[in-house]
């Protein structure tokens, strides 16, 4: 076992599963859904074997993994997700992502997202810092659903929409500058966001639920339906615009 710490230990794990992706995309010997599937069942093979050979005291859940609910007893648990935004993988584009966090008593401790096609890791231990927000400020929303929540936001704030695919690819996007909102009511699971909420937190941006609570990890259900991660200068005027939609039609 190396003396990797658990930050450099998920960023070596999220960066080599990213290059193993990228080889087995480019090997040209599956396209499509098989690619898609050829990739999630390789990074995850990969991903699995090294936690537990790194860290075996430690449990895991994985979105390509059955769920051992022994975990639920269990105060470390790495969650992870081989590929965010299969779709994206598949067909050769850059916005997609490996996740790999540490969960520590229902909290995301740390994380580390690959963004594989930018060449780029972004690790909570090393956040970047904040760069100066884009006027008029940008909503990222999905390439093919825009949420009528995050669409209705974005009007009420004057916002510019920003489509783009991958949860990891959005997150990492408002760290990085490119946008400055990623409002996502559509449905989620714990590895679709807690590697990013815990760079977001590092790197001083506001996240929470639509309600305004705090993100929870490793639950018996990992289903998680809604988050926020936006500029901590718009936080207030978010919120308060999510406060006047009537989510009782969503």
């Amino acid at each position: 076992m190396s003396n990797l710490t658990d930050s450099e230990l998920a960023a070596q794990l999220a960066e080599t599963a990213g290059r193993i992706l990228l080889e087995v995309r480019a090997s040209g010997l599956v396209e499509g859904r098989a690619l898609g599937k050829a990739g999630d069942e390789t990074s995850n093979a990969f991903l699995m074997e090294a936690l537990k050979a790194q860290r075996p005291e430690d449990a895991i859940l994985s979105e390509e993994s059955k769920d051992d609910k022994s975990r639920l007893q269990q105060s470390r648990v790495w969650i992870i997700d081989p590929v965010d935004g299969t779709r994206e993988y598949g067909e050769g584009r850059t916005d997609w992502a490996v996740h790999v966090a540490l969960s520590i008593d229902g909290k995301a401790a740390l994380g580390a997202v690959a963004l594989p096609g930018l060449d780029l890791v972004l690790r909570s231990d090393q956040p970047p810092a904040l760069k100066a927000m884009n006027t008029p400020p940008k909503m990222l929303v999905s390439r093919s659903r825009p949420g009528k929540e995050a669409t209705a936001v974005a009007e009420m704030i004057g916002a510019e929409l920003l489509p783009m695919g991958s949860a990891g690819a959005k997150a990492m996007a408002v760290v990085r500058g490119e946008a400055d909102v990623y409002l996502h009511s559509g449905g989620q699971y714990e590895w679709d966001n807690c590697a990013p909420i815990a760079i977001a937190n590092a790197a001083g941006l506001h996240t929470c639920r639509m309600d305004g609570s705090d993100f929870v990890y490793n639950c018996d259900d990992t289903y998680l339906p809604d988050l926020l991660i936006c500029r901590p200068e718009l936080a207030k005027q978010v919120r308060e615009a999510i406060d006047s939609l009537d989510l009782s039609e969503t």
